[in-house]
């Protein structure tokens, strides 16, 4: 799509703060009016469809990718949206250590804070497993974990959805999401098999810049949270 706008503005909106075009409001995808929660998003925002040239590039506008899918996809059916991201806490990649003795050491050692924080912040308990075999967690574990997700707003979850994801683990996105843990020390965490592997065996330029793409998503959705307050 060409660009057909001169000036992008914030103002106030009967939903928070849009984001207009040339005095008009931006809408999703769903024709719904694109307002968010806090100044400093719209702005975020603004400046993402400000940036553009000739042409609009939606790959180049990740913040309004998460305010299209909070609107459109969360806040109709929060639960329908819920509910796929809430099966993490099943199967949360923190939960699943290595066979090799010093790769499952340093995954103890980073990942078992983080599974310790969810411990005492969310009073669940963690079955742990060596190996891909899936292990059951305690009763009440995944529930309580999905009535956290429950507890959040639409923009909340919406970025949280490639956190959880990308990430394999719904207890790094609760981590981030109540600013228990910095992004890129939850991002390293979550990637630590990955990079353990690389430093091993050497490093795949496809497989590099994959988790190159990863990351700069992981990023957009961290930014996106911190910019709610």
């Amino acid at each position: 799509m060409k660009r057909f706008y001169r000036e992008v503005t914030v103002a106030a909106a009967e939903a928070g703060h849009g984001v207009l075009l040339d005095g008009r409001p931006i809408r999703t995808p769903g024709r719904a009016p694109l307002a968010v929660t806090t100044a400093a998003l719209a702005a975020a925002i603004a400046t993402e469809w400000d940036a553009q040239n000739e042409s609009i590039a939606p790959q180049t506008m990740p913040l309004t990718g998460i305010a299209n899918a909070a609107i459109d996809l969360v806040t109709p059916d929060p639960a329908g949206f819920i509910a796929p991201l809430a099966l993490y806490g099943e199967s949360d990649l923190f939960c699943y250590r290595a066979p090799e003795a010093d790769l499952a050491a340093e995954e103890a050692r980073v990942w078992n804070p983080i599974l310790e924080w969810a411990e005492t912040r969310l009073g669940v308990e963690f079955a742990l497993a060596s190996g891909v075999m899936h292990v059951a967690q305690p009763a009440g574990t995944a529930d309580t974990l999905g009535k956290a997700l429950m507890a959040l707003d639409p923009f909340r979850l919406a970025a949280l959805s490639p956190i959880i994801t990308i990430g394999g683990s719904l207890v790094a996105g609760l981590a981030l999401v109540h600013g228990a843990f910095d992004s890129e020390a939850l991002w390293q965490a979550v990637t630590l098999d990955e990079r353990w592997q690389e430093e091993r065996w050497g490093e795949d330029a496809e497989a590099t810049a994959a988790r190159e793409r990863r990351h700069s998503e992981w990023q957009a959705a961290a930014r996106f949270l911190a910019l709610l307050g």
